[in-house]
């Protein structure tokens, strides 16, 4: 987790230092921070933000965890889990910018300060919520017949 925080955070100030090479650059906009309310792409509220980023997180590591199961054909994995991750993007960023990884929220919301890390929580939650569901629910649904 360490890693993966720190990883998103360094990124986000490599993403930082180019953005401020533009005339004009601002800080204003959330530097793609996820945010519900006001700072929601499409204004959801916390509650809509929350449910969206628990079902989006569950749904991505149900075809994860399916994708790479022993049981499924060989060598699929990487474009049920790309084109799962593209879905959920589609779907969730006019939501809240998408998340459903903490550390991609972490980073670009130590910029942004401010909204950014007050709604961090959410960010952190919802998705931890929604792979623990899916860490229970895939074990009952794919149980092995034989």
């Amino acid at each position: 987790m360490i890693a993966q925080v720190g990883g998103a955070v360094l990124g986000a100030g490599v993403l930082y230092v180019i953005a401020r090479g533009k005339p004009g650059f601002s800080l204003t906009g959330g530097f793609a921070s996820n945010g519900f309310g006001e700072h929601s792409p499409g204004h959801y509220w916390m509650v809509a933000a929350l449910v969206a980023e628990i079902v989006l997180t569950f749904m991505f590591l149900m075809i994860i965890m399916g994708s790479t199961d022993k049981r499924a054909p060989a060598g699929f994995a990487p474009i049920a889990i790309g084109l799962g991750l593209t879905l959920i993007h589609l779907i969730g960023i006019p939501v809240t910018n998408l998340s459903v990884n903490p550390a991609r929220s972490t980073g670009p919301a130590i910029f942004a300060g401010g909204w950014a890390l007050q709604q961090l929580w959410l960010f952190w939650v919802a998705p931890i919520v929604g792979a623990a569901l899916a860490g229970v629910v895939y074990p009952l649904i794919s149980s092995d017949s034989d």
